[in-house]
């Protein structure tokens, strides 16, 4: 089961060894799953989807090596744009706000909002 492959530990040392090569986008859709699989209100069924796109980000072997230049996170980054689909009901403000501040610890000021 994904949850099962899934460790706190094994994530955080993902990002911590690739969190400037996957770039600020991965790694937000990354901590918006985290945190939301944190969330008491979030149900089993999400958390198992969660635990699973997770899972698939930490694990060494993917279907794109993640050290290859410039497109090693893409799978990731898919693999974390279907589980968000998924379960983007619990993806709220609380858990934007505690990715929000992680990453401004690890990558500085927020981006600019893009201009409409």
């Amino acid at each position: 089961m994904a949850d099962e492959q899934f460790t706190d530990s094994g994530f955080w040392n993902k990002i911590k060894l690739f969190s400037r090569q996957a770039g600020r986008e991965v790694i937000e859709r990354a901590l918006w799953l985290y945190y939301a699989a944190q969330q008491p209100n979030t149900p089993k069924w999400a958390k198992s989807v969660i635990y699973g796109a997770l899972a698939y980000f930490v694990l060494p072997l993917d279907a794109i090596p993640d050290l290859t230049p410039l497109v090693g996170f893409t799978d990731d980054l898919g693999a974390l744009a279907a589980a968000l689909t998924m379960v983007t009901l619990y993806i709220d403000d609380e858990v934007k706000s505690l990715a929000a501040d992680k990453l401004t610890l690890w990558f500085g000021d927020k981006p600019s909002e893009p201009k409409t």
